[in-house]
């Protein structure tokens, strides 16, 4: 036991000293210094090794803005003090460091280097304030790449961080340093620095050897220079225009193109509703020159002035509002955000049995509503009642309207409802309270019409109920269609009375007379339809026409291919009157009538019988002659069976054939009706419906409908009316627009079907449906916005404005739920610059407009380079000094260890009229 207990302790010696020898202490690093170069050694030999690619794989992040640049990092400490080293290197070196044209990290662009390190304190700021301590750290990080023969340039931020100042070194082998210092002048720019001549002279004096007068002296330096320009905010602008129409308001012609007129969208479709807010705050110009050769500061001086077209290349770059850009919604002002509003509404309706009790203040609904709920003054509601009852209704083209908008059972845009609708969106807030206020005023007009019999506004009278729209539609065009028959009561009753002393006629009278001026167009239309037979009519038609003719009343024309049973005279087809229109419900109440009385030969109801014994007794009166089979093989043809026989001649008399099976039956209901219809022509007959009792049914639907039936229509109705509305907005070839729109017209249809199945009492759900539908509606229609702007600015430039379309489309998809790029992508496609080509720079040049004097945030006139009035937000430029210098046999084979032309001198300027910003890199022979 005691030699194994001797054993472990030698091995446990023996392991400790192992430990020791691998962990000694290099003494030879004397200083906390020499170690802090050590460390800073090791790490760069560390990433040296492992190349970009390992890197990548090892956990390097993307730096942010140049897509291609990635950075590692390591931590060091040193004299109680933490210090953050990065490395930031590309996956791809093409392009230049000078190219304005690629994505550049700052220092990248100020100092014309690829891959680059920082080195800075882990502080609040990370900017070194002790000059000496910046020194001496940008020597520890140079002494350490020399050590290990790195290439890297190295950076050092020094003074306020909002300078951005570095100072920076880079070993270039054994012969070569290049030196980096940068820094912003943010105050009081000196004058002569304003301007490209004084600049020159600042670079020049960097090499020269006498400043005393640098204007005499050449220098083939490099030049190369960026102009960004920026229009004017749209908003501003729409503000100058105002000021220009009031001043012009008196009707005196200037000469000025007032196109513009107070606002962007004044002639777009929404602008009836609502101004939307210009989605484009404005437009960044980006000119640039390529590399030339300057060899005097005169030659910079004429540059200033030279115009911006000869620039070689122009991108525009567009400045997206922050409603459209952001992540949130609903804070648009526009259709979505009413529909909502809308919806709101129809959930409170579901409590209530009648729109009255939204405005009575004694009702218990109303306490929830006092203090949200606006209703707005007396004028307000005068003045919309007057825009829906008292103007003239909107004439939109059939084609004008989207081909699917018919699938959304509501109203079309230019009706009655649909345009009150439209306006009970931005009736107050929409609220309930506001909506039932003028529901039960926009009935009260509707009444008025009705007892005054004056057309009722927006509504077509076509005689024809349109059955795919809405209920409340359905019944205001019946309304129309009877208030019209009621003014032909009263205009066919002035003018059979003349001169008599008859006040008050029947209303049996009035009947008949508005029955004998409808013939007139029921006349127009039969005869239409047996026009070709009767202009074919044989010697026979024509003379038992001149035998029956004081007999025969109410006849169309000659039926020349029948014949009738009892007589070898022609059958003729009657007059007769049209069927009475019907709404939806009155159809579905057929319905349950026939389920309920059986087949459709026991008849559904009383309006049936009428209209077959109307047929039956105008067919006696223009066939005196005629049986109850003639009538059937006219009414019904399927019900007659022909003879064989008869079939090959059409004329022959007794024509063959029998009644059906069914129409054979002794207890048929149609000869009952047969045998007690009298022979009256149409013109005689009572009228089979009646314009007074179906009015009125009407009014009484209209003042007593449920609130929440109602609002089921409003809604639907609602989103129809919007969608049609920015349907007609014109927008140019925008292909993806065109689609989304095409695909916005099914959603809504099949996200409304619920309510058109009154499905909403027993689903709550369907409210929460309703909710993500407006924000459905809310992309297309801050989408549209976009289009329209684009297209009016960009008229005679079509390709830059669907190239810029589709980039802010295809950042947008992901918001609305059909990502088909990455989110990191999706920003570059918003903030992508657009060449414009030389046939466009004009209609861009067009855009900067001259600013105006009492514009605040104008400043003095001071860069030169001015568009159009417009100075340079910023002004770029590169000067460039090279030279030929001879390789050292010292030197390692690099990049540098070839005799060629050599960059001496760079300097990046960049300036706005406020500031001036200066990056200087030096090479030197050491």
């Amino acid at each position: 036991m005691a030699s194994s207990s001797k054993k472990v302790h030698k091995v446990e010696d023996d392991s400790e000293e192992e430990e020791e020898f691998e962990h000694f202490d290099d003494y030879t690093l004397a200083s906390s210094w020499e170690r802090f170069i050590s460390e800073i050694e090791a790490v760069c030999r560390q990433w040296l090794a492992s190349g970009p690619k390992n890197l990548l794989e090892k956990g390097a992040v993307p730096s942010g803005e140049p897509k291609n640049l990635y950075k590692v990092k390591s931590e060091l400490k040193y004299a109680m003090k933490n210090y953050c080293m990065e490395y930031y290197f590309e996956i791809s070196n093409a392009g230049k460091p000078a190219d304005w044209n690629s994505s550049l990290h700052d220092l990248q662009l100020s100092f014309g280097v690829k891959e680059f390190m920082v080195i800075a304190p882990q502080s609040a700021n990370g900017v070194i304030l002790d000059s000496p301590e910046a020194s001496k750290l940008l020597s520890a990080v140079a002494i350490a790449f020399s050590n290990c023969s790195s290439l890297w340039p190295a950076f050092v931020p020094v003074h306020d961080p909002s300078r951005k100042a570095y100072i920076g070194i880079q070993n270039m082998g054994t012969v070569f340093t290049r030196r980096f210092e940068g820094d912003l002048i943010a105050t009081q720019v000196p004058v002569k620095l304003m301007h490209l001549e004084g600049l020159y002279e600042l670079f020049v004096s960097k090499f020269a050897f006498s400043s005393s007068d640098l204007s005499t002296h050449f220098f083939r330096v490099h030049f190369t220079m960026k102009l960004t320009y920026k229009t004017l905010p749209y908003d501003d602008d729409n503000e100058e225009i105002k000021s220009e129409y009031e001043m012009n308001e008196s009707g005196q012609d200037n000469g000025v193109d007032n196109r513009n007129k107070l606002q962007w969208d004044d002639d777009c479709p929404w602008s009836e509703w609502y101004t939307a807010e210009d989605p484009l705050k404005a437009f960044e110009l980006i000119a640039t020159w390529d590399e030339k050769t300057v060899e005097s500061s005169m030659e910079m001086a004429e540059l200033e002035n030279v115009s911006i077209h000869e620039a070689h290349k122009w991108f525009i770059v567009p400045e997206f509002s922050s409603y459209l850009m952001g992540d949130y919604m609903g804070h648009m002002v526009g259709f979505a955000s009413q529909l909502g509003l809308l919806i709101d509404a129809l959930a409170i309706s579901l409590d209530v049995k009648f729109m009255e009790d939204f405005v009575s203040v004694e009702t218990s609904g109303s306490d929830k509503l006092k203090s949200s709920a606006v209703v707005p003054p007396p004028t307000v509601l005068d003045r919309v009642l007057k825009d829906l009852c008292h103007e003239g209704p909107e004439v939109i083209s059939p084609e004008s309207r989207h081909k699917s908008s018919r699938i959304i059972k509501g109203a079309p845009l230019e009706t009655l409802f649909a345009q009150f609708c439209l306006h009970s969106l931005w009736f107050g807030d929409c609220n309930i309270r506001a909506i039932a206020v003028l529901w039960i005023e926009f009935i009260r007009e509707v009444r008025w019409c009705w007892e005054e019999s004056q057309p009722l506004p927006r509504m077509p009278v076509n005689g024809t109920i349109d059955l795919s729209t809405c209920l409340v539609n359905q019944k205001l065009q019946m309304l129309a269609i009877c208030i019209e028959k009621r003014r032909q009561q009263l205009d066919s009753h002035q003018d059979g009375v003349g001169d008599s002393n008859s006040d008050s006629p029947s209303v049996e009278v009035q009947a008949s007379d508005v029955a004998n001026e409808d013939l007139s167009h029921t006349l127009r239309a039969k005869e239409s339809l047996i026009k070709e037979s009767h202009s074919t009519s044989t010697s026979n038609a024509n003379l038992e026409s001149s035998n029956n003719n004081n007999m025969r009343r109410g006849s169309a024309g000659v039926v020349e291919t029948m014949m009738l049973l009892n007589s070898p005279n022609y059958m003729h087809a009657p007059f007769t009157q049209d069927p009475p229109i019907m709404t939806e419900d009155m159809h579905e109440e057929r319905l349950r009538a026939v389920e309920v009385l059986g087949d459709s030969f026991n008849f559904s109801g009383q309006l049936e019988k009428d209209i077959l014994s109307s047929d039956m007794s105008a067919f006696k009166a223009a066939n005196p002659e005629a049986a109850f089979e003639d009538f059937i093989r006219w009414h019904s043809p399927k019900d007659w069976e022909d003879d064989s026989s008869s079939s090959s001649s059409r004329k022959k008399w007794p024509p063959g054939g029998k009644l059906s099976e069914r129409m054979s039956d002794p207890g048929n209901s149609w000869r009952k009706i047969w045998n007690d219809a009298p022979p009256l022509p149409a013109s005689e007959q009572k009228p089979l419906m009646d314009p007074n009792r179906e009015g009125e049914k009407i009014l009484h639907y209209l003042e007593t409908v449920r609130p929440h039936q109602l609002l089921e229509q409003m809604v639907c109705t609602a989103f129809q009316a919007s969608a049609d509305t920015l349907n007609q907005t014109n927008f140019g070839g925008l292909k993806n627009m065109t689609t989304k729109i095409d695909q916005l017209y099914p959603t809504l249809a099949s996200a409304l079907r619920p309510l058109q199945a009154n499905k909403l009492p027993g689903d709550p759900e369907i409210i929460e449906d309703l909710k993500r539908l407006c924000v459905v509606f809310e992309h297309v229609e801050k989408l549209i916005t976009l289009a329209a702007s684009l297209h009016r600015k960009f008229l005679h430039a079509p390709r830059l404005s669907q190239t810029i379309f589709n980039n802010f489309y295809n950042f947008y998809l992901p918001k609305m739920g059909k990502a088909s790029v990455g989110g990191d992508t999706n920003k570059e496609l918003v903030n992508k610059k657009e060449e414009v080509r030389v046939n466009e720079r004009d209609v861009v040049t067009s855009m900067f407009v001259q600013p105006s004097a009492n514009q605040s945030w104008r400043k003095v006139l001071s860069m030169g380079n001015l568009l159009n009035g417009h100075e340079p937000i910023t002004r770029e430029i590169v000067f460039s000094l090279r030279d030929r210098m001879d390789s050292s046999y010292h030197a390692p084979k690099s990049q540098w260890s070839h005799e060629q032309e050599i960059e001496t001198h760079r300097m990046y300027i960049c300036g706005t009229s406020n500031d001036l910003r200066v990056a200087l890199s030096v090479t030197s022979c050491d």
